[in-house]
């Protein structure tokens, strides 16, 4: 029997939300004015807005006619997207199910987060030695864009300011192989994020938090640097233990 039902001629039941496509933004933090280059980099990039923001939440089907349509492309990019989301963790494949948004996880997150310190930390030292005024910049005026999408009340607009800040930081280590494994651990957490971001608490600490990282790097204080990439990482995983849980029992 065929699993995806005909949603021709009536709205879906709490099955796929529509996915509005974005061209002002995309999540690295680049302003562009027209679609990626090709159309399985667009699906992808919704795709992960999508998840990200929540728009499609943990648990959700993914019904591959329905998006298609609504990003305007055939199921073929559409599904070579959906398999490098489920490579990097984000979407799982389910038999007769097809694709759902993988749900959350404490073990997943605490596990990506221990990877992301042995990674970060490595990278936060040698960019410490290798930083330049311009590099400082740049963290600067993501910081400056974080702030003002926290005043503006833009989380899709705080969320790309967050990873500009943080990529800028690493991006200056000159270890572009660490960057690539950090990205993958990041694109696999966006949702995590998500719902940290949700808590105007938690944008407040992390808005006092990137101000101690900017300063540690303008000290080029190696381990104070380190020491607060700490901190900002280990605030996340304290606020989101109260949201999704206890990990599992091994």
């Amino acid at each position: 029997m065929n699993s995806e039902p005909n949603l021709a001629g009536r709205p879906p039941r709490r099955r796929s939300p529509p996915i509005r496509p974005t061209q002002s933004q995309y999540r690295d933090g680049v302003s562009r004015s027209r679609r990626p280059q090709t159309a399985q980099e667009f699906a992808l990039a919704e795709l992960r807005r999508a998840i990200g923001t929540g728009e499609l939440p943990a648990g959700q089907p993914i019904r591959q006619d329905t998006i298609a349509q609504q990003l305007g492309i055939s199921r073929v990019p559409l599904r070579e997207a959906l398999k490098i989301l489920e490579g990097e963790g984000q979407v799982t494949y389910r038999p007769h199910r097809g694709y759902v948004v993988t749900d959350l996880s404490l073990d997943d997150l605490l596990e990506v987060y221990r990877i992301r310190e042995l990674l970060e930390s490595e990278a936060a030292r040698q960019a410490v030695v290798r930083i330049t005024d311009q590099d400082i910049d740049r963290i600067m005026a993501a910081q400056k864009q974080f702030e003002a999408a926290h005043e503006a009340g833009d989380a899709a607009e705080l969320t790309a300011a967050n990873r500009e800040f943080h990529f800028a930081l690493l991006e200056a280590a000159g270890m572009p192989r660490l960057v690539r494994l950090v990205r993958i651990l990041w694109d696999a957490t966006d949702a995590y994020r998500s719902v940290y971001y949700n808590d105007e608490v938690n944008r407040r600490r992390a808005i006092r938090e990137h101000r101690a990282v900017i300063r540690a790097l303008k000290a080029r204080n190696a381990e104070q640097l380190v020491d607060m990439l700490n901190v900002h990482r280990d605030a996340a995983v304290v606020a989101l233990r109260r949201v999704i849980g206890s990990p599992r029992t091994r």
